[in-house]
């Protein structure tokens, strides 16, 4: 049970206005058995109200932690980390589809990809080559990096009728 007397600048109330924390800026006693106490609610608005003993029974100062503590969740903060990290993935591998790609592009598919296809802005491409050459394996490549960079919006891949399946 919070005392009267624990009510001190800067400290952290709760119960005098429902739902929400205020802030204790000053106290002024009227005697021993009430006090004017000075607030901030959360949104900065100062106010006042006459608190007496038996109020006692709906307040509790509060203790809030430190604002740097490192006693958050652990696993949701390697989680955060690790998306940021797969975010931001590109920026340190330049062919990040290539290494997390289950294919073995050949050298003039990485060159065509990499070297012509993304630098260009906007990116409107239409892929046409000799049958065998690689197209698709470019399509991929070309599409999956799009994908991790954040690029990628709409994507219309046309292929023949025995590719389709």
């Amino acid at each position: 049970m919070t005392k009267l007397e624990d009510l001190r600048p800067n400290a952290a109330v709760r119960g005098i206005l429902p739902d929400c924390l205020v802030t204790v800026v000053s106290v002024q006693w009227f005697g021993s058995e009430a006090l004017e106490l000075t607030y901030k609610d959360p949104g900065g608005k100062v106010a006042n109200e006459l608190l007496y003993r038996h109020d006692e029974l709906r307040i509790e100062v509060v203790q809030q932690g430190r604002p740097w503590s490192f006693d958050g969740d652990g696993q949701l903060f390697r989680l955060v980390s690790e998306a940021h990290r797969i975010r931001l993935a590109h920026l340190f591998d330049p062919v990040l589809a290539v290494h997390t790609s289950l294919v073995e592009p050949l050298p003039h598919q990485i060159t065509a990809v990499y070297d012509f296809l993304l630098p260009r802005q906007p990116l409107r491409v239409l892929l046409a080559d000799d049958p065998g050459s690689g197209k698709t394996i470019m399509v991929g490549l070309l599409s999956k990096e799009l994908i991790v960079r954040g690029d990628l919006q709409r994507c219309l891949v046309v292929c023949p009728g025995s590719l389709a399946e």
